[in-house]
């Protein structure tokens, strides 16, 4: 039987959109199910988020002393805004910011040692190897000038902090951690608010409403669920005590692993998997605004896509080799979740070639060249079942974007919807690149993005229309800041 070109892309056409179809399906219907708990855990009070006063946190005393990590490979631009603004919002005298940097980044040293201004709460620890390695092995650096530290004083930390070097931290951020710490958890991690960007950045914008549903949701039912909480890797604390049981169980005396890109999630894996207690802290101040750790994300699609190609990577691929399925029910419900997004990159890049193909079909149909495809009601009914999870999906974003930053950015969140879609084929594309590279080499460098901007800084030129530093020391009033989107840049 002779098949022409027109009917062997209508069968084509409705393979792609069976498969596509069905998985898509089981996807939307993962999402539902978090979407019902999380609805069942608000309607039953049980993702209360806490109401705290932001400037009496701010100024508690902490209960024992405390240390910040923050590694920095080429962070000359952001780290001394970090430092300051950090130093400032955080005065309690039991605190000590470690600021990790390499031998061979003298600016970022030199910024580093100039944002100190004498305060003697900031330890500046240098690699003795030459960067980038891996974030993890800066950590690891840090946690040894600690211990070091720890020995000469005869004074023990009660936890460690884990910051970025881009991060801007909230007043109330230290005291809430250290509370949640004082009170028995091990790992104990703050949402985290990336800021919106001028208008020629909208797409660095679209961290906020990824994380947004992340951080208000998916998280949420995750730690209701008892699942293990994976670290964001900023706005977290970890019992000293988690920390060292971490670095005794490794042949080097150090808690994390130096090949490690995703250092941050393993990190909450392993609490839980060593019988620690994690807790996910939402807590809103009198000023109705989040308790959260604030940064500008990258907005260029090479270095978004570069970050997220380490994501996948670190949590996807090395994730499923180096952390297995360990757990119940939840928790390998959970560790899926994390791991499909290869999946999903695949998923969505056929969707886009359907696309295409029905179109070239369509027309091709109007000219008389091809027959109509005939589509069998299951078949029917597969297609409009995705298309109301979609509508769904797009109603939820709206709404966690537009809670935490306004109506108009939760506009644009579902208006940026098909580029985030393609940001997640290519970076799967090349995580998946990437992974197979590691079976014929086993040398793992920080691939890092880069960062220039921070939201402490008073101005970034003469068209930015709030001083965020002033404003944000006295209140920590991410309103302005998001007030400002508009009139940066």
């Amino acid at each position: 039987m002779e098949v022409d070109i027109w009917q062997f892309l209508a069968l084509i056409q409705y393979e792609l959109l069976l498969f596509a179809g069905v998985f898509f399906l089981i996807g939307a219907l993962d999402d539902l199910a978090v979407d019902l708990a999380w609805l069942w855990l608000k309607l039953t009070g049980r993702a209360r988020t806490a109401r705290i006063n932001r400037k009496e946190l701010q100024i508690r005393p902490l209960s024992e002393p405390v240390a910040v990590f923050i590694p920095a490979w080429q962070e000359a631009d952001v780290i001394h805004d970090t430092v300051r603004h950090l130093l400032s919002v955080w005065p309690q005298r039991g605190l000590m910011v470690y600021i990790g940097v390499y031998r061979n980044d003298p600016e970022t040293l030199d910024a580093a040692m100039r944002a100190a201004e004498g305060d003697a709460r900031l330890r500046l620890v240098i690699h003795d190897r030459d960067g980038p390695t891996t974030k993890a092995d800066c950590l690891n650096r840090l946690y040894e000038a600690m211990s070091v530290d720890e020995r000469r004083s005869m004074v023990r930390f009660s936890a460690v902090l884990f910051h970025d070097a881009e991060d801007m931290v909230d007043p109330a951020g230290l005291g809430l951690l250290d509370e949640a710490i004082g009170e028995g958890a091990d790992l104990a991690q703050l949402p985290v608010e990336p800021l919106p960007q001028a208008s020629r950045d909208w797409l660095g914008s679209h961290y906020c409403e990824e994380f947004a549903e992340a951080h208000g949701k998916a998280m949420v039912v995750r730690n209701a669920v008892g699942a293990a909480l994976p670290s964001a890797g900023v706005g977290c604390a970890m019992a000293r005590r988690a920390l060292e049981q971490l670095a005794g169980k490794s042949g080097e005396g150090v808690p994390f692993n130096p090949d490690s890109l995703t250092e941050d999630y393993e990190l909450g894996l392993a609490i839980a998997a060593q019988g620690g207690r994690s807790r996910f802290v939402r807590a809103r101040g009198e000023d109705g605004e989040l308790v959260a750790t604030r940064a500008y994300f990258p907005s260029t699609l090479s270095e978004i896509v570069r970050q997220k190609t380490r994501w996948v990577h670190g949590i996807s691929l090395q994730g499923w080799d180096r952390s297995g399925w360990i757990g119940g029910i939840a928790e390998t419900w959970m560790r899926a979740r994390d791991r499909r997004g290869p999946l999903t990159a695949l998923l969505l890049a056929l969707a886009y070639l359907l696309l295409i193909l029905s179109l070239i079909v369509s027309i091709a149909g109007s000219f008389g060249a091809s027959s109509s495809v005939v589509i069998p009601p299951i078949m029917l009914g597969l297609v409009i079942a995705n298309l109301c999870f979609l509508g769904w999906r797009i109603g939820w974003r709206f709404l966690f974007t537009a809670r935490n930053y306004g109506i108009a950015e939760g506009v644009f969140a579902v208006i940026r919807l098909p580029m985030t879609n393609i940001i997640a084929i290519m970076a799967g594309r090349r995580a998946i690149f990437a992974y197979l590279r590691t079976f014929f080499s086993r040398r793992v460098v920080w691939d890092k993005t880069a960062h220039s901007r921070h939201p402490a800084k008073p101005s970034y030129g003469q068209s930015h229309a709030v001083s965020t530093t002033s404003a944000y020391r006295l209140h920590g009033s991410p309103t302005q800041l998001k007030g400002s989107a508009e009139a940066r840049q």
